[in-house]
């Protein structure tokens, strides 16, 4: 099973930029599809956006559309979620997770049931 990680969460200012990176080790990640989530506390893990195998991008979240962008970094074995125009309701625990490995390619929508191997979330905080 891959062991998703999750890096370059931290802190930033209002209106300010982070690139979070999604890594499993030993493994490269061009062909699978990898989703974000994030989670606030006590709330459901919400799903942002899914980069499937073909390089597709589907944006769930209408809060983040022209402003998190999924993409993958061959060199890098990764796949980064570049947020830009970060408001204060972006502080949250960020995840990636993969599908089910028998349609790991597919991105299956939002949903967190969808999903069954996940990263254990980097915290992103927004604040000046």
């Amino acid at each position: 099973q891959l062991q998703l990680v999750e890096s370059g969460g931290g802190l930033a200012q209002p209106g300010g930029s982070l690139r979070l990176s999604c890594t499993a080790s030993g493994f490269t990640l061009d062909y699978i599809a990898i989703a974000w989530f994030r989670q606030y506390p006590g709330k459901e893990r919400e799903g942002l956006a899914c980069i499937n195998g073909r390089q597709d991008v589907t944006v769930f979240a209408d809060s983040v559309k022209g402003r998190f962008t999924v993409s993958r970094d061959s060199a890098k074995k990764a796949v980064t979620l570049e947020m830009n125009s970060l408001e204060a309701e972006d502080t949250a625990i960020y995840y990636c997770a993969t599908p089910d490995i028998q349609k790991i390619t597919i991105c299956p929508g939002p949903r967190r049931e969808n999903y069954n191997n996940w990263g254990q979330g980097t915290q992103v905080t927004v604040s000046s």
